[in-house]
């Protein structure tokens, strides 16, 4: 109910403690003054999607790079505002709840209240519906007392609805007009942040004055690219698992005689299945990337597990330990195919006890394979997305029957003889979510609260707040803000032989990266993790002493950055003009130009639609 929200909360002694904690925020933040540098007109990542992003788009896409500076810096172009007009700002929490994202409303109070007291926070009530309603709650100091540094979004309650159609887009802009909104804050992930881009390009060309602003909040950790390094909520999310992983890793090398079958969040992306490995050192994880890039079938993966099963019983370990995201399912090429005509027939309104007999012959005989439990929850109606249910599809439970009939079939033909396959099966999807936030997570989601005032501070609209070289100390990250049409791109669909459409521009979940330094280390430890059984207990949340200050291992082992870096290539491009000026020698001007031709050329081959993301040698 709507009395429940912003209600004092009943605090242990441990969440008292947490309550009292005060973030510390980068010099770039400190005082009144916004002093905002400005920096080149962003592009689209995919090239190839730039031209319908900025048709779609026109009024957001295109703007630039925005870094906030330090008193200290010595920047001749930067805007430095230090009158802060009364502003009034909504802020909504949209998708799931993910830990941190109190701070970041403390965070925006705050700065409000530093820059001008008389500015005012507004709470949408239940998410985007009370947004759409209109119900709101004034964020005062009172309420905001026993949710400092706490977990969960109740404070002002959540939906996971998209803001998308015409409907909810208008009902969208009389709740920014009939409250005289400057601001309108869309706390949330990859579709929460979609949403922002679209609302703040509508609003641009109505002419609303309302300026919208996403904040990169999700447990998944998949609103990732050059510009948003990690998502609050992911580290809390990580370290609490992993504590549960490796708890459950002692208890299988206690009684030696079970394979525990752990499936984990993450729907699009394995980003939390990856940092739990690497901070637990479970025998297995399976990731989705890997299934779809080799296309391994529920065959090859159950042989898959049952050969690790068999060299672990050759050396007398009849145990283990084995993670799975929830997207696995979607992941394995057949099981994919049979959703899709399954999603098709329901959407054709085709009822759950007919579907079976009207599924194509190959799709009729997968799903009489599986185990009822399992077909029951395949014919759940899909998610708004398209995806299935997945936190409803017991896929461990799947796997670990699958792999318990091969393991039999291999002791009636002989060629297993160790000891009976027993498995016990988890589902960690809703544990970690209400949990007391990181210290890392409370430090980056309050820095996000300010950095957003930040820019709308700056008369800014269709921006996500940012924080770069996050695995350094507080006062060494970088804040900033990017325009969301950067990171967008358009995906192209088709359905059916020879179809080919073109999606809409959106943010789109970032996979785990093949390619990278944190699977590359992860792929340096898997036959060490699957047969040295060297479990790593993390232990509970520390936040204090030894261990507080832990990061993420897939954010720190990753060469990040992005925006030190763009500062960076300005500082040298900089230096060229101060040195190749009219009048300079012809060796100077020669050694430029020929300089500056290899680096285009090299340059053009890279940013080509076919070599995004490749090495051209």
């Amino acid at each position: 109910m709507d009395s429940d929200y912003g209600i004092p909360r009943q605090l242990s002694d441990l969440q008292k403690l947490r309550s009292t904690y005060q973030p510390e925020l980068p010099p770039c933040l400190q005082g009144t003054t916004v002093r905002v540098e400005f920096g080149d007109a962003t592009t689209a990542a995919d090239s190839s999607g730039a031209h319908t992003i900025s048709r779609l788009l026109p009024h957001t896409y295109g703007q630039p790079l925005v870094h906030f500076l330090r008193a200290t810096a010595k920047v001749l172009d930067a805007q430095i505002i230090t009158d802060h007009p009364a502003i009034r700002v909504g802020v909504v929490f949209c998708g799931r709840q993910s830990p941190g994202g109190h701070n970041v409303i403390w965070g925006l109070h705050n700065a409000l209240k530093t820059h001008n007291p008389n500015s005012t926070l507004l709470g949408f009530l239940g998410g985007s519906e009370g947004l759409f309603a209109q119900k709101t709650l004034e964020i005062t100091d009172d309420i905001l007392a026993t949710y400092k540094n706490q977990g969960g979004y109740d404070l002002l309650g959540r939906t996971k609805d998209q803001i998308r159609t015409t409907e909810q887009v208008n009902a969208a802009m009389a709740a920014c007009t009939a409250l005289k909104l400057n601001g309108l804050v869309i706390i949330g992930g990859v579709t929460s942040n979609t949403d922002a881009a679209q609302l703040a390009e509508i609003f641009a060309a109505a002419k609303c004055p309302t300026k919208v602003v996403g904040v990169p909040v999700t447990l998944n950790g998949d609103l990732k690219n050059q510009f948003v390094e990690t998502n609050v909520g992911f580290d809390t999310i990580c370290k609490v698992n992993s504590q549960l992983i490796s708890n459950v890793c002692t208890d299988a090398l206690s009684a030696e005689k079970y394979y525990y079958f752990i499936r984990l969040m993450g729907r699009k992306a394995s980003h939390v299945a990856l940092e739990c490995t690497l901070q637990s050192h479970p025998n297995m994880v399976i990731l989705g990337e890997e299934v779809s890039a080799s296309k391994l079938t529920l065959f090859d993966l159950t042989k898959q597990i049952c050969d690790a099963v068999q060299a672990r019983a050759e050396q007398d370990k009849n145990h283990g330990v084995i993670l799975l995201p929830e997207g696995l399912i979607e992941s394995i090429p057949e099981v994919y195919a049979l959703l899709q005509e399954i999603h098709g027939l329901l959407r054709q309104g085709v009822s759950v006890d007919t579907i079976s007999s009207q599924l194509s012959p190959w799709a009729s005989a997968l799903f009489e394979f599986l185990p009822p439990f399992i077909r029951k929850q395949l014919l759940l109606f899909p998610e708004s997305d398209d995806s299935a249910q997945l936190s409803q599809i017991e896929t461990e439970k799947l796997l670990a029957h699958l792999v318990e009939a091969e393991m039999n079939k291999r002791v009636k033909e002989g060629t297993y003889k160790g000891k009976k396959f027993n498995a016990i099966c988890h589902f960690f999807g809703y544990q970690a979510r209400g949990s007391l936030p990181s210290k890392f997570d409370c430090d980056y989601a309050y820095v996000l609260g300010h950095i957003t005032y930040h820019i709308l501070a700056a008369g800014l609209n269709g921006y996500i707040a940012t924080v770069t070289n996050l695995k350094s100390p507080v006062n060494k990250w970088r804040c900033g803000a990017a325009p969301i049409t950067a990171m967008m791109t358009v995906k192209r669909y088709g359905r059916g032989p020879g179809a080919s459409s073109i999606g809409k521009p959106a943010l789109h979940p970032a996979t785990v990266d093949l390619k990278g330094k944190a699977y590359e280390l992860l792929r340096q430890n898997a036959t060490k993790f699957l047969m040295d059984d060297v479990y790593r207990n993390p232990g509970p949340l520390q936040f204090d002493g030894s261990g507080a200050d832990a990061k993420p291992v897939t954010l720190c082992v990753e060469d990040q950055d992005y925006m030190g870096r763009i500062k960076e290539l300005q500082k040298y491009l900089d230096k060229v003009r101060t040195i190749v000026k009219p009048g300079c020698s012809q060796d100077v001007l020669k050694a430029a130009l020929s300089a500056m031709a290899s680096v285009t050329d090299i340059l053009s081959v890279m940013s080509s639609p076919s070599n995004i993301g490749q090495t051209p040698f």
